[in-house]
């Protein structure tokens, strides 16, 4: 029995032992090729050399089109349509007659303040001459001279509400779609139609406030519209003289010829605004840029290793970026594998 717990014993010490040193050397190896590992090859990375340069800044910018001159066409007076004298969506000169509105009370009207005016204006004939007669009072040749003025007055008021029953057009344009009949009854409160001057439009859009001081009048821009390829030019004439608070935005109009009608007023356009070149400006690839919490970073090549710089950045372009702080003329930027990089990395560059 003793021989057996013997044997059991010194089995199980051997295997204990075994166990152990298996143990043992597993971790030793371990270390050994853990040790060999950290050391990883330098990365292979693409670079350029950056240099300064002029750039001209163009920002793009949303705006809209607008009519150089759009009025609603309404009658001053009411009363019903005699007569339309214009034809939907045609040209009409400035001054045509577009429709008449009756005015045959009026005219009655008129003739009655004239037979008044005329009476009231022979009686202050009388009047003035008995008033050098000394046969009446300055008070009643006054009260005389008053009727008469005040008849005058009145028929100067009725021929100018006759004159409104004609309406023309104030300004050569496109006529719109009319919403009245001959025989309508309208009132100052009715939209008969719309005129449009459409030989040179009017763009507007706003730009961020950091700009304002970059933007004059006489400044030429281009614009494009949907569906259009064709660029178009317009010329900067007013700037709003102040910053809209809510925003933070200044508004600017600009404006282009329009011979061809092929600008509809209503049209999104998309404006290529130049701003002041900048000089001495460091232009990078977009893709060289590291977004971080803070703003950005670049990897610039340091003696076999990847060096983290933060950047500025002014503007950019579809392919680069303007730097005005971060990096200077003559530095190596990494421009492939920089979202992989860490400070102070190896790196083999391969300068482009």
């Amino acid at each position: 029995m003793k021989i057996k717990t013997i044997s059991i014993t010194l089995i199980t010490l051997t295997l204990v032992g075994l166990i152990g040193y298996r143990i043992t050397k597993n971790s030793a190896e371990s270390e050994n090729g853990g040790g060999k590992g950290d050391k990883k090859p330098p990365m292979m990375v693409d670079a350029i050399v950056v240099s300064e340069t002029n750039f001209a800044n163009t920002i793009s910018l949303s705006g809209s089109i607008e009519a150089n001159e759009n009025v609603e066409i309404r009658s001053e007076v009411s009363g019903i349509v005699e007569k339309i004298y214009f034809t939907e969506g045609t040209n009409v000169s400035k001054g045509q007659v577009l429709f008449k509105v009756n005015d045959i009370e009026l005219r009655a009207q008129l003739s009655q303040a004239q037979t008044r005016q005329s009476l009231a204006s022979e009686n202050e004939r009388r009047a003035k001459l008995l008033l050098q007669k000394e046969a009446i009072s300055q008070e009643e040749y006054d009260i005389a001279s008053a009727e008469y003025r005040s008849l005058k007055a009145q028929t100067q008021l009725i021929q100018a509400q006759i004159a409104k029953t004609t309406v023309r057009a104030p300004f050569s344009g496109k006529i719109g779609l009319r919403n009245i009949s001959p025989g309508t009854y309208v009132t100052p409160t009715t939209l008969i139609t719309k005129l449009v001057s459409s030989n040179q439009v009017k763009i507007s859009f706003s730009i961020p406030e950091k700009y304002a001081s970059e933007v004059e009048n006489n400044t030429a821009i281009q614009f494009t519209i949907p569906n259009n390829p064709e660029k178009f030019t317009a010329k900067i004439y007013a700037i709003e003289p102040e910053i809209e608070t809510s925003t933070r935005t200044l508004k600017i109009r600009a404006i282009a010829e329009n011979p061809n009608g092929k600008l509809l007023a209503g049209t999104f356009a998309t404006i290529e605004l130049p701003l002041k070149n900048i000089k001495g400006a460091i232009q990078i690839p977009s893709e060289a840029v590291v977004p971080v919490q803070n703003g950005k970073v670049v990897y610039i090549a340091n003696n076999g290793k990847a060096k983290e710089v933060k950047i500025e950045t002014i503007a950019r372009t579809d392919k680069d970026v303007i730097v005005t702080q971060g990096v200077k003329s003559g530095d190596t930027i990494l421009t492939s594998g920089v979202m992989a990089l860490k400070d102070e990395a190896d790196i083999k560059v391969k300068v482009k």
